[in-house]
């Protein structure tokens, strides 16, 4: 089976690359990456010297670009990861969220359309759906509220993503998932931010009163339910995908500074993010039912292999705190 991964280089697209090719299978793979900030290079040196791998230094918005990969490669199916993912950076900026996360993924759809691509499976998140008041949890059907640029332009992009099954009957499908947390995530996230600092005897800047509730993935949970999806879902249909373990941020901060030594002196409250939702919570029922997935990695597990990556990867994260991360994080965090 021929794909091909967009942002492959990137956190969650480089550990669903990793997955694919850990073991012997029938998958070819030819990632298609325009490598900005949070798309490294390093989190595919375990993949690089396989013979089913690939890589393509494009932007997805560019339809030359994407349309020769796409005559190229033939592929049975494009899951597209490739995506301007930080709400914090949409607020900074918000034209990047939307050339990348709604007509890249408009260039994309055409170009599978037109290759007459098998199966198009674009992975988004549960931001879509909003803050989520207490004791619901969004399903499938639940309105989508989205709250920044970054939010909006994935539904967006949902949507768009979903006409082309109504309109063309193209085989596409579409994934929510919670946050995600593991090794090799960009340090603007909170955990991995909240490790890296904690490993440098940093402060650790939590926004508002911390209470702000999220569901929290592993991120090879999550690359194994969009496989499930890939290999059994429906076209057409969307499927929700959760960790199953909601926290409020600031006792996952608490936690990361248990494991690593501080006390919680080292937390400094900043001005909360604008339109910052409160509560993030989705069911999984669907996608279980229909594949039989299930989140494995229990979260006070995943924390603790997090940080033991991150302790022994110090280089990684020097080569990717760049000068230009550096003038963002003072933007973001210390003017506050």
């Amino acid at each position: 089976m021929k794909l091909i991964v967009t942002g492959g280089a990137g956190f969650i697209g480089s550990a669903f690359v990793r997955l694919l090719l850990s073991t012997p299978g029938p998958y070819e793979i030819t990632v298609l990456d325009k490598l900005t900030y949070a798309g490294n290079p390093d989190n595919l040196a375990p993949v690089a010297s396989d013979p089913r791998y690939k890589f393509v230094q494009a932007d997805i918005a560019d339809a030359v670009a994407v349309n020769a990969v796409v005559d190229e490669v033939q592929p049975d199916a494009i899951v597209h990861f490739a995506a301007e993912s930080h709400v914090d950076r949409s607020i900074l900026s918000p034209e990047p969220v939307v050339q990348t996360n709604i007509f890249g993924t408009f260039t994309l759809l055409e170009a599978a359309r037109r290759a007459g691509v098998k199966r198009f499976l674009h992975v988004s998140t549960d931001e879509v759906y909003g803050s989520i008041p207490e004791p619901h949890e969004a399903d499938e059907n639940y309105p989508l509220i989205a709250s920044s640029p970054y939010s909006a332009s994935k539904a967006g992009s949902d949507l768009l993503a979903l006409s082309y099954w109504t309109t063309y009957k193209m085989p596409v499908m579409v994934t929510r998932a919670s946050n995600n947390y593991g090794p090799y995530q960009f340090p603007e996230k909170l955990i991995p931010l909240m490790i890296a600092n904690a490993l440098e005897g940093k402060t650790l800047p939590v926004y508002g009163d911390g209470q702000q509730i999220r569901d929290w993935l592993y991120v090879d949970d999550h690359c194994r339910a969009i496989l499930a999806v890939l290999e059994k879902g429906r076209a057409g249909e969307v499927y929700n995908i959760g960790g199953s373990r909601a926290l409020p941020n600031l006792e996952v901060v608490q936690r990361i500074i248990a494991a690593t030594g501080l006390d919680e002196s080292s937390i400094r409250y900043v001005t909360d993010r604008p339109g910052h939702d409160r509560r993030y919570a989705l069911t999984s029922d669907k996608l279980t039912r229909e594949t039989g997935w299930a989140p494995q990695m229990e979260f006070e597990a995943g924390l603790a292999a997090t940080i033991d990556w991150y302790r022994t990867n110090t280089r990684w994260i020097e080569r990717v705190r760049t000068g230009a991360y550096r003038e963002y994080y003072d933007q973001n965090y210390e003017n506050r």
